[in-house]
């Protein structure tokens, strides 16, 4: 049985780790660096960092903070935030990230991941996905979920996966910091349609959430939350005991 990730999303603007609830309003939290530190030293399987404002304002990644966060974690590290070229995959890969998650830059330019994938291998190339329900169909929105580009998500994220992507990040807006469980149906309907690896996310409130969500899909591969680690409300020691205890297969 494959060994599940838990993974800290740090949400990163101004500088400043920032947490909100369905994409919208922003409150700060915590140093990019201070976390990404304890995440390392607590249990976490790898890190996210994002950028979350880059693409809305037309900029590219803060190239400063990343390197310190980099040079502070010991764990798989995962950038994502205003890559639209192949120049900026191997900019970010430079300052110490593992992988490169790629979003609204895929969406401008859907070659930019096959590029990617044949200059810096399938595993580096993560597609992140940001997916609302518009008229009960699964769209894809763009610019930290601000534009809906009227792509189906499902039909958007097996072109990626053909296209190289070699892992993808599900972002429901539906369920992002309501803390009422993870969007399993729309899970679900990615996970099946696909063979790479899928990180959920949107929507963990509790350990028991977690435990639903892996019992729910047995093959979905990781679980990322940012506000329940970030103020405290989960310990991810605690919950890796948890899950283990729950007959599920986890890296203590």
């Amino acid at each position: 049985m494959i060994t599940k990730r838990i993974i800290p999303c740090l949400d990163v603007k101004d500088g400043r780790v920032v947490k909100g609830v369905n994409f919208q309003g922003l409150s700060d939290v915590s140093s990019p660096v201070d976390l990404a530190s304890y995440y390392s030293d607590h249990g976490a399987d790898e890190l996210v960092f994002y950028d979350i404002t880059a693409s809305f304002e037309g900029r590219k990644l803060f190239t400063e903070i990343l390197r310190e966060v980099a040079a502070n974690v010991f764990i798989p590290l995962s950038v994502g935030g205003g890559i639209n070229t192949v120049e900026d995959f191997d900019r970010v890969l430079k300052c110490g990230a593992d992988k490169v998650s790629v979003n609204s830059g895929a969406i401008r330019n859907p070659d930019l991941i096959r590029e990617a994938a044949r200059l810096y291998g399938d595993q580096c190339v993560v597609l992140s996905v940001d997916i609302k329900r518009v008229d009960g169909k699964f769209t894809v929105f763009s610019k930290g979920g601000r534009e809906n580009t009227g792509l189906d998500a499902i039909e958007w994220i097996k072109r990626g996966e053909a296209s190289g992507a070699g892992e993808i990040v599900v972002n429901s807006i539906d369920t992002d910091g309501v803390k009422q469980g993870f969007d399993i149906e729309m899970l679900q309907a990615v996970e099946d349609a696909v063979s790479v690896p899928v990180i959920a996310s949107g929507g963990a409130g509790s350990i028991q959430d977690f435990i639903d969500l892996f019992r729910a899909i047995p093959d979905i591969d990781a679980g990322l939350a940012a506000s329940i680690f970030h103020f405290g409300e989960v310990q991810i020691e605690d919950l890796k005991t948890e899950m283990k205890q729950a007959g599920i297969n986890v890296r203590i």
